[in-house]
């Protein structure tokens, strides 16, 4: 019985129990598999496409119709129209159709390239375009967009590109359509529903020409401010880059200040023609620092500098409050400042001195004395190198007779700004407490004199 113990091992195990080497033998198993014969491979073979991974035709038609019926049967009851809307957004692909949704909303029916409406679909009379033209009516079509974009979020960047479309397609509309669009959008814009980059559309060359942008502008922006304020617009504006661009509602020939503020201001909206007054102004002197930063640079003498700035004021009609504001920006600008603080007030010092001339120029008045005071209080401040050199600034000026002892007082009681104030105050102790005693010497000495 022993002796057949291996070959029991070779019959089950195909191998020696124990044993490092291969067997001699295959096993059953293997050996039945290698009997098969492999199946050739197929190469270029078709898949049949399931149905579902097929790409559904783009057709809007059968979409138009659901929506149609929905607001035939709503009619003028907008709560009614934004429920209705709530519930087919479970129904209806709004995310595939969203162009066709809102078109219809606002026109009644899918619009056409140039903003008529296609002939072959069906229409609905219950949209923005047939309704009232009044603000209240406007303001109850903002609130079922409203609805609709905060119930189905996806169709939030759809929603802004409609109404940069539909500014496009202005000159396709009715004036009365236009005016209802216009309104629509200033609320839309004051509820923060799309962005102010919007406006970019009404840049359009021939809706300019034409004086349509312009119009639209102020039934948009009446309707915006009546929701905010012009500070709330201004915001927005500066936010995308439009708060500079508004002049381009109009034609190049008549791309002025004074045109763009006798048109709004006779429409009823003086506060956007100060406002673009302002942003104009701001603009100049943003310009007039960029020149005189590189007259600087450029070498030319005080003397030129001076009568260039001169001659600015006379034409922007700026006052010397904001020029030394201006002037000191543009001098401390107008070079590359040492990062050490020990060696910074030194070569601030040096730099001053150079230019003290053309700061004494534009301080003729107290009150222009006190706000280069503030100016470089505010410097100092922002730009922490100098947090130690205030001091030595305003003596050296003050012996430059830049800064008058009476301004340096008026600043120190009562004047200063609180940024940094118990730092610059600490340093300015002992040279305004000379001052005061230069002064009542100054004083006992004429006493005595009369």
């Amino acid at each position: 019985c022993g002796k057949n113990i291996p070959i029991l091992h070779l019959i089950i195990g195909g191998c020696w129990f124990g044993s490092d080497k291969r067997s001699l033998f295959e096993s059953p198993v293997s050996f039945m598999n290698n009997q098969k014969q492999q199946k050739p491979t197929l190469t270029g073979q078709r898949f049949k496409t399931r149905k579902r991974d097929e790409k559904e035709r783009f057709d809007p038609s059968q979409f138009q119709e659901s929506i149609v019926q929905g607001l035939n049967q709503t009619g003028t009851d907008l709560d009614a129209v934004a429920k209705f809307l709530d519930a087919s957004g479970a129904k209806l692909d709004y995310r595939r159709y969203a162009e066709t949704l809102f078109d219809i909303l606002v026109a009644g029916g899918m619009l056409a390239p140039g903003g008529t409406l296609s002939d072959d679909m069906t229409r609905t009379e219950y949209c923005l375009f047939t309704a009232n033209e009044d603000l209240e009516t406007m303001q109850a079509y903002a609130q079922v967009f409203n609805k609709l974009i905060r119930r189905y979020k996806y169709l939030e960047k759809g929603f802004e590109e409609e109404i940069k479309k539909l500014l496009l397609f202005l000159k396709g509309f009715t004036e009365s359509e236009r005016n209802k669009l216009a309104m629509l959008t200033g609320i839309l814009l004051a509820n923060g529903n799309i962005s102010a980059s919007i406006l970019n559309s009404l840049f359009n060359e021939n809706l300019v020409k034409e004086g349509v942008s312009a119009a639209f502008a102020v039934k948009l922006f009446k309707s915006w401010i009546n929701e905010k304020d012009i500070n709330s617009v201004a915001a927005s504006l500066r936010k995308v880059g439009m708060d500079n661009r508004l002049m381009e509602l109009f034609p190049a020939n008549k791309r002025s200040c004074e045109h763009f503020s006798k048109y709004f201001t006779d429409a009823g909206l003086k506060e956007l023609s100060d406002f673009a007054r302002n942003q104009q102004s701001i603009g100049a002197r943003k310009e007039l620092q960029k020149e005189l930063q590189e007259q600087m640079s450029r070498g030319e003498t005080l003397k030129d500098i001076i009568a260039y700035v001169r001659e600015e004021m006379k034409k922007t009609n700026i006052s010397e409050q904001t020029m030394i504001g201006i002037v000191w920006t543009s001098v401390m600008s107008s070079v590359e400042w040492n990062k050490k603080e020990e060696l910074v007030t030194e070569q601030a010092i040096k730099h001053l001195k150079q230019y003290s001339p053309l700061l004494k120029a534009f301080t003729s008045q107290g009150l222009s004395e006190l706000t280069l005071l503030l100016k470089i209080q505010e410097y100092c401040y922002d730009n922490i190198h100098f947090m130690k050199a205030f001091q030595k600034i305003v003596v050296l000026l003050y012996k430059a007779d830049v800064l008058s002892e009476e301004a340096i007082l008026k600043w120190y009681t009562e004047g200063h700004l609180a940024k940094g104030k118990s730092v610059f105050l600490e340093q300015m102790k002992k040279f305004v407490e000379w001052l005061k005693n230069a002064e009542e010497e100054s004083e006992s000495e004429e006493e005595e004199g009369d």
